[in-house]
């Protein structure tokens, strides 16, 4: 098969299109076909041409890091959780296309600079505080445990923000994990709860359209429309 990549050397240059020719079996995952690209030392474009190897990023490839995130065939998806198997099968297709998410700054070819995720948390004060282990905790008490739990499984990875509409530079709109990180703490902290729903209302809820899309490419399947409805209810 063909495999397309949307390469970029800095945050600075011009991206281009550069493609390879692989032969791998059916379930190989993403990150594995672009390991087994960067294999040799002598690394060689579709038309022989020597080039480098793929610039990427991965850490557990389990899919409970989010690091390995990028736009595999036009879908935001992990690396390590997309399998050629899946993308050509019945689909009469041979070309696999990898682009890094456009949301963000790409550092090079693959990798992007997800720092504007957290700077928006920090901004806003978005984060538990105090520990209360009865707001913490599967209990009588706390009958919020079981969607917490969901809701903290969030990997920051950024593909819920790519697939979003409404999702632009992050400036002003936070998008679902922010939506979910919300929730968490005002319904950790009963102190801080107010000022996070006025940032709720500011930087998620007065411009989600609810178009639902974030749901659809969760690694996750972090059920957003909950926390969103908890949230609207406060």
């Amino acid at each position: 098969m063909k495999v397309k990549v949307l390469r970029q050397v800095s945050p600075f240059s011009e991206s281009y299109w550069e493609t390879f020719n692989a032969d791998v079996p059916p379930e190989t995952s993403i990150a594995a076909l672009i390991d087994h690209i960067n294999y040799n030392d002598d690394i060689v474009d579709e038309n022989g041409r020597p080039t480098t190897r793929i610039g990427w990023e991965c850490s557990c490839l389990q899919g409970i890091c989010g690091s390995c995130a990028m736009v595999i065939n036009g879908v935001p998806s992990l690396a390590c959780e997309t399998f050629v198997g899946d993308l050509v099968k019945n689909k009469n297709k041979d070309v696999i296309t990898i682009k890094p998410l456009s949301k963000f700054t790409v550092i090079h070819d693959l990798v992007i600079d997800r720092s504007k995720i957290f700077e928006n948390l920090k901004n806003t004060s978005v984060f538990v505080g105090e520990y209360n282990p009865e707001k913490s905790s599967p209990s009588k008490k706390n009958k919020e445990f079981e969607h917490q739990y969901s809701v903290s499984r969030c990997l920051k990875c950024g593909l819920c923000l790519e697939v979003c509409p409404n999702y632009t530079s992050g400036d002003n709109f936070y998008g679902a994990l922010f939506a979910n990180d919300c929730y968490m703490v005002s319904s950790r902290n009963t102190e801080k709860a107010p000022e996070i729903k006025d940032a709720y209302s500011k930087h998620f809820a007065n411009s989600c359209s609810k178009s639902l899309s974030c749901m659809d490419v969760c690694p996750m399947k972090i059920p957003t429309i909950a926390s969103m409805a908890k949230m609207n209810r406060k």
